[in-house]
């Protein structure tokens, strides 16, 4: 049975436009904070930043509510925990001394927060069901990019009367990685929810450690990365080599305009049934698998969505990011500020997701990239890293590759924030209907689930609809 598909050109009202600069007590305010990129960030120099909406239902909230008590917390409560997270309040930089960009704030730095009102439907945009991916995009923010400065984030809050609102958050790639965005917006929602007490402390797991020290690579891999992004086509600038503009897409996803999002779940009772399913076809010696929730989850919808294309002459890029904090040697701490992950890709030939042992395969295939981050030094042949990502979407700019990649994850907690209005209602992550990914995040009842995120044009989102329920 085909899907309904909401479609509705929504009115917008940009209400203000305003930075928010860090509030402090003390003579601090007059100093500059720097912090150099590393090879973790300079990798993700120019990829697409990451964007994601977290919409908050408040039945009956009216514009004077809004306007006199959740807009003053929200900005009161930005400007203190940016006391904490100096370097989102400042700008990506290349200065002419310096060999590689860095993160720079300096005093009167702030994050531009955008305030709107909308009279799209909120139920529709936090709901499961389908609607135009592009119904989206008024609702985030984006960065403030040249080629001589980038913003490291943008924020908007935009009202939606008698129903709710949401808030937006656009990431610089090359500055922090889904980990450190969402212990940001855990910080902010701390402070708003404790009531924006200047002198309160965050609690010790969402303190960012800011020493780059603690992450150790092979040696000159920041600077190898920094020449191959500068010698890519992806760096092509009229003005400048050193530019720091960013690339628009990658990925392959589709036209903004051609494509529609739906949220799927992957209930515990699932998980049961799909390793099961694993189990039974696999002989003995090869039931060592990994099959935890996430392998189970990027292999079961990577093969209903290779099934809804029924595209089995192109390659299929299978790709995610390790998050290497709790991998390295010794671990990192869970509080680092910025990038500290590694994409993992693997090519296979589509037509192995097409028959009935598809599943199996992606199993085996995910399982084998995750298991060989534990079996082997997690930044082991990061050398090639990026100039294989290159190929990579060279062949998909070229149509010649499908890429499934991962967004987010199950373990950020992200229905867990709260900022004293009650948890979300929906997060959703825009940026997938840019790069051809799936985003992750926990089952926002707590169930142990994991919700997907999609973005597809019409005809795959019918087919992936009617093949999910019934492939499990």
């Amino acid at each position: 049975m085909d899907m309904v598909f909401y479609n509705k050109r929504n009115r917008m009202e940009i209400l203000e436009v305003t930075q928010v600069t860090p509030t402090f007590n003390s003579p601090k305010s007059t100093t500059e904070f720097r912090l150099p990129l590393t090879f973790s960030d300079i990798i993700w120099f120019k990829f697409p930043p990451v964007e994601r909406l977290f919409f908050y239902q408040f039945d009956e909230l009216i514009p004077a509510c809004f306007n006199s008590v959740i807009l003053p917390k929200l900005k009161r409560s930005l400007s203190l925990t940016l006391v904490h997270y100096l370097p989102l309040a400042g700008n990506l930089k290349w200065p002419p001394n310096e060999p590689k960009p860095i993160i720079l704030y300096t005093p009167n730095d702030g994050v531009s927060l955008t305030v709107a009102h909308s009279d799209a439907d909120f139920n529709i945009l936090s709901s499961d069901g389908v609607y135009d991916a592009a119904e989206l995009h008024p609702l985030k923010p984006d960065l403030v990019i040249s080629d001589v400065s980038a913003s490291a984030i943008a924020l908007q809050v935009t009202l939606f009367p008698n129903k709710g609102f949401c808030i937006g958050i656009t990431a610089h790639h090359a500055v922090l990685d889904g980990q450190t965005t969402t212990m940001f917006i855990k910080s902010w929602a701390y402070i708003c929810k404790q009531g924006n007490d200047e002198n309160s402390p965050l609690p010790p797991e969402l303190t960012p450690v800011f020493d780059r020290s603690v992450l150790k690579g092979p040696d000159g891999l920041d600077m190898l990365y920094l020449n191959q992004w500068l010698a890519s086509s992806w760096s092509d600038s009229e003005t400048s080599k050193k530019s720091l503009k960013i690339m628009t897409s990658a990925g392959g996803g589709g036209a903004a305009s051609d494509l529609v999002r739906a949220t799927f779940e992957i209930t515990r009772e699932d998980f049961k049934k799909l390793r099961e399913r694993v189990l039974s076809k696999l002989s003995d010696s090869a039931k060592e698998v990994h099959l935890s929730t996430f392998v189970l989850s990027f292999a079961y919808v990577a093969t209903c969505m290779m099934k809804a294309r029924r595209d089995g002459d192109r390659k299929v890029a299978f790709a995610f990011t390790a998050d290497c904090r709790p991998r390295l040697n010794p671990p990192v701490s869970q509080n680092y500020f910025g990038n500290c992950n590694r994409p993992k890709i693997e090519v296979a030939k589509a037509r192995d997701f097409l028959d009935e042992n598809g599943f199996v395969f992606a199993v085996q295939k995910t399982s084998g990239m995750v298991k060989a981050l534990t079996e082997r030094w997690v930044l082991e042949g990061m050398e090639k890293m990026l100039s294989y990502c290159f190929d990579v979407l060279k062949e998909a700019s070229e149509s010649k590759l499908q890429i499934i990649s991962v967004a987010g994850s199950p373990r950020f907690g992200v229905y867990g924030i709260d900022f004293g209005w009650g948890k979300p209602q929906k997060v959703v992550v825009v940026s997938i209907d840019k790069s051809g990914a799936i985003s992750m995040a926990e089952s926002r009842d707590g169930s142990g689930g994991v919700e997907i995120g999609l973005a597809l044009n019409k005809h795959e989102m019918n087919n992936f609809s009617w093949l999910f329920p019934r492939y499990v």
